[in-house]
């Protein structure tokens, strides 16, 4: 039984979505938030992209799980376009990967909160009722550095960059690092290439590029790779 007190002074969370491609664990992780959240209302989306469609149509849900090793993810740009779409509504990530390093990323990025896939019950519990509260939770034992000063790494610096996109230049910049031209994107979101120029144009303003390549390049900055290269 969860503990009424946890979410009696903030909102509480009828509704999830829950971003994961594991359908054993998806199952699993429902019954836990039912169990300790009083989450009702339990939808679930096995990529990114499906993700986004039920973002794009009512009714919203009060929180989103997110996994990051997603099959169309490449890196934490998922993370953020996710958080993009999902406007107020807190996204926290609950991954496998578990590094210190990932978690002060992710909550970089934007997330509210980032839970180890694995975690105890008790854990989950203590996570969603800071969530409810409107709190950001980190682990138990994960300090991050709260020094404004203090340099910030590469990768670091690449997501704090791409977290000013809008949703639409988000999926843009996803498209240009998959290789499509100006063109090919105006025919995939229909939409004239004129506005996808002017998008273009923002995106590298926004990242301090002067060209495609170095945009791309700071969306390689955030990915999987080089977060996981600078953890070993």
């Amino acid at each position: 039984m969860r503990d009424e007190d946890d979410f009696r002074n903030g909102r509480t969370l009828r509704a999830a979505l829950i971003v994961d491609d594991h359908p054993l664990f998806c199952d699993a992780l429902s019954m836990t938030l039912k169990a300790v959240a009083g989450i009702a209302r339990i939808d679930t989306a096995e990529s990114l992209g499906v993700a986004l469609q039920r973002l794009a149509a009512p009714p919203q849900p009060d929180v989103v799980v997110l996994d990051l090793n997603l099959p169309d993810v490449s890196g934490l740009d998922g993370l953020i376009r996710l958080r993009k779409a999902a406007g107020g509504v807190p996204v926290v990530v609950v991954s496998s990967l578990a590094d210190h390093r990932m978690i002060a990323a992710t909550l970089r990025a934007g997330a509210t909160g980032f839970v180890p896939k694995h975690s105890q019950r008790e854990v989950f519990r203590t996570a969603f009722a800071a969530i409810a509260r409107g709190e950001t939770y980190v682990p138990e034992g994960v300090a991050l550095d709260a020094d404004p000063a203090a340099p910030i790494t590469d990768r670091e610096d690449a997501i704090e960059r791409l977290s000013h996109l809008t949703r639409q230049q988000a999926t843009i910049l996803q498209l240009i690092c998959e290789g499509k031209l100006n063109k090919q994107i105006a025919y995939e979101l229909s939409i004239a290439e004129t506005t996808v120029k002017a998008h273009v144009t923002a995106i590298m303003r926004k990242l301090g590029v002067q060209s495609r390549t170095q945009a791309v390049l700071i969306a390689q900055e955030a990915s999987f790779a080089s977060v996981l290269h600078d953890s070993f």
